[in-house]
């Protein structure tokens, strides 16, 4: 049996964030990416974009990271070529000129708690479950704080939605913020025992592909296989979301996951469409002035939010060019 992945990589200590500048401006034979989780039915997309750009000539290898910040690390020190993220916080404070290329996915997720809590305002003070340190489940909850003029007790993180769910069933969580798919899963089958707070809309990113620029530059071409890839990839998946389980290879990563998850693909893209999820023209700028605003309400970002440039954190070449 293929192993389900290349390599994971679970680091007790986050990587320096000072960058390898040789690693970051050398031509790549083989491109690295570094994923923040383990392969998921969330990923099956992503896995179907880099089977479509491996048929075009793109040579890649990835590597799992226990969470979205030793990911952007990763790539902070030149470890790693291209990861998953939203790394505005590490772009703004670090002196590497990290852009993102293509929004994966928004910040739809969901406060989900036991029947103890009917509104946002009664999390003051209480523990509240997310994904990772720095990522958008923090954003979401800082935004929180703000908005409903709150303070969260302990923060507590486990990285993927699923996870959280588990843990929110078993009794060792009494609130925690989730993703579209796992949040309509528990009230399907858990409606009588938990609740789903009233909750603002947000359309910022939540899971990102950056890389440094100078890298990016240098390899130019396998960048653009990679983005064109994604978008073809995104915009069929708007239009007919049952395209992601007929094309996801069956002896790849997705492939070997577990049967009922499997077989729960179709449904898990199409209800992310219908909520979504996912935008078909790779958020662009659309999607960049949304994270500087909501990054910026997320305390993510310093500084007012007029004198933030776009450009200091998108690199738009290759998804223009592969809009045209």
């Amino acid at each position: 049996m293929v192993k389900l992945v290349k390599r994971i990589i679970a680091m007790a200590a986050a990587l320096p964030l000072a960058v390898g500048l040789s690693a970051a401006v050398a031509q790549a034979d083989t491109i690295r990416i570094a994923l923040a989780e383990t392969p998921s039915d969330e990923l099956a997309a992503f896995f179907v974009a880099l089977d479509r750009a491996k048929a075009n000539g793109l040579d890649y290898e990835w590597t799992a990271f226990s969470d979205e910040e030793l990911a952007i690390q990763a790539v902070l020190s030149g470890q790693m070529d291209i990861g998953f993220g939203t790394p505005y916080a590490a772009m703004q404070r670090s002196k590497a000129p990290v852009r993102i290329i293509f929004q994966l996915s928004k910040l739809k997720f969901f406060p989900v708690t036991t029947k103890k809590y009917s509104k946002l305002e009664d999390l003051d003070g209480e523990p509240i479950l997310l994904h990772s340190r720095g990522g958008g489940t923090d954003s979401i909850a800082n935004v929180i704080e703000d908005k409903a003029g709150i303070t969260f007790g302990e923060r507590s993180y486990v990285p993927g939605s699923a996870n959280r769910v588990v843990a929110l069933v078993a009794g060792q969580a009494d609130a925690t913020i989730i993703d579209l798919s796992n949040k309509n899963k528990v009230m399907r089958q858990h409606a009588d025992k938990f609740n789903v707070l009233p909750m603002f809309d947000v359309e910022a990113s939540d899971e990102a592909l950056f890389a440094n620029l100078d890298w990016i530059k240098a390899n130019e071409e396998q960048v653009q296989i990679f983005v064109n890839a994604l978008l073809s990839v995104w915009q069929e998946m708007n239009a007919d979301p049952m395209a992601i389980k007929r094309e996801t290879n069956p002896d790849g990563p997705i492939g070997q996951l577990p049967k009922e998850i499997l077989d729960s693909l179709d449904n898990f893209y199409a209800e992310a469409v219908e909520g979504g999820l996912y935008d078909a023209n790779g958020g662009g700028r659309k999607a960049a002035m949304a994270d500087l605003e909501w990054y910026s309400n997320a305390g993510q970002l310093q500084g007012d939010m007029s004198t933030l440039k776009v450009e200091d954190f998108w690199y738009m070449a290759p998804l223009d060019a592969a809009m045209n």
